[in-house]
């Protein structure tokens, strides 16, 4: 079991093949050898780290059936503030990131593979060039690796905000209905996959379906990167087999104290009482209760820390990141982010909270991508694991936390005004 993990990768080219030897590739495009990928992929049971858990399979598939000479994109945008999964990974394993992307270039018919890493992130995009610089060197890459470096955003990172920003140079999700259409650029078909996934393709081309799905669930076998922050000891990147116990992974970060509240899933994510700690990190288990996995962040919430207050601060933030191409976003997130602005400050007047729930109505579901919903739910999920700070501050009462530091990494001051 030892041989299948995400982390503790040789970073070097020459390390990287002598722990796992050279991926099998096929000579030629034969549907055979694409057909047999497919149902490796199926047969592990893996789905995407991204936090949509599309089958990894059905994604290729659909790749596939669009026809060859488009384009493999590796999504590497980490466009959630609280994750550091894709930089652990392409400045630790890179090569097993790369080799995940070449098995599925070869099993689409993809001509050029596309690396993402956001503006801003230049250490990543030196270990990237590293190992993009090795792999030509030495002849490795069967098909052609070219990083791009996209603008960051909350946003940006999105696939279909990707795949514009690729063919139109502007980063902006597109509504996109109907996941059962093969995603193109341009006239190209395309496939977008997060660095986690193609990880994950990499060891289970290697070691087989059996040995992946040994770990985990049932229903969701397999290992997953948790990055853990907040008011813990030890922040970082932790793999997990899923189905094990919130209060487990989070003990691997050493909180300092016992935590009030867990933000499941990053900043579009819902926050998560202490009577639901026992609960499996799965989507079956997370689902029963109404919370989505979502992207693979546990941030912690100290007991000294106003659970409003912060996610009054993820509000802003979320406000002022949307890509402001519809009325959800332009209009509703800034609006909810001043009721609860106002509420956590102890400003509300006495129609605060029926008029934020009526907001929060008005815009689930109705934004032209998924990000006005991710701030629903964490408001929403908010209102209800602090429903005591609810009540104390819509009466008025302040809180002390509104102008101290946050526990929260959140680029630059956002501030609770």
């Amino acid at each position: 079991m030892d041989r299948y993990r995400l982390l503790g990768h040789p970073v070097d080219l020459a390390g990287h093949l002598a722990a796992h030897g050279p991926v099998q590739l096929p000579v030629g495009r034969t549907s055979e050898w694409q057909q047999a990928f497919i149902a490796l992929l199926q047969t592990s049971g893996l789905t995407g780290r991204g936090g949509g858990a599309f089958p990894a399979w059905a994604k290729l598939a659909l790749a596939a059936r669009a026809g060859a000479g488009g384009l493999l994109v590796v999504n590497g945008m980490e466009s959630e503030p609280a994750s550091d999964k894709d930089k652990v990974l392409l400045t630790r394993a890179p090569h097993l990131v790369l080799d995940g992307a070449q098995l599925l270039a070869a099993a689409c018919g993809a001509d050029e593979i596309l690396v993402c890493i956001p503006q801003g992130r230049d250490g990543i995009a030196d270990a990237v060039n590293n190992a993009l610089y090795e792999r030509a060197a030495h002849r490795y890459a069967t098909v052609n690796e070219v990083l791009v470096r996209p603008p960051s955003g909350f946003v940006a990172g999105q696939e279909s905000a990707l795949a514009q920003w690729i063919d139109r140079g502007k980063a902006r999700p597109v509504f996109r209905p109907d996941k059962g259409t093969p995603l193109r650029i341009g006239r190209l078909p395309a496939l977008v996959q997060n660095t986690e996934t193609l990880a994950h393709i990499a060891l289970i081309a290697r070691y087989g379906a059996a040995l992946f799905r040994a770990q985990g669930t049932e229903e969701q076998p397999g290992t997953c990167l948790v990055t853990l922050a907040g008011a813990v000891s030890r922040p970082g990147v932790v793999e997990v087999e899923w189905g094990t116990p919130l209060r487990d992974i989070v003990q691997r970060a050493t909180p300092a104290e016992a935590p009030a509240a867990l933000l499941i899933g990053g900043y579009g994510g819902t926050w998560v009482a202490p009577a639901h700690f026992a609960t499996p990190y799965s989507r079956a288990a997370l689902g029963a209760l109404g919370i989505p996995v979502g992207v693979g962040v546990m941030v912690v919430l100290g007991p000294d820390a106003c659970g409003l207050v912060e996610s009054a601060r993820i509000a802003r933030f979320l406000a002022d990141e949307s890509s402001g191409q519809c009325g959800p976003c332009t209009f509703g997130l800034p609006a909810m982010a001043d009721d609860l602005a106002h509420l956590a400050t102890g400003r509300a007047d006495p129609g605060l909270l029926t008029r934020l729930r009526r907001r929060l109505d008005q815009v689930d579901g109705r934004g032209a991508c998924g990000h006005p919903d991710g701030a629903v739910g964490m408001v929403r999920s908010a209102l209800s694991v602090f429903a005591a700070d609810v009540i104390a501050h819509a009466q008025g009462e302040p809180c002390a936390s509104a102008t101290g530091p946050s526990p929260l990494r959140l680029p630059g001051k956002v501030p609770v005004t």
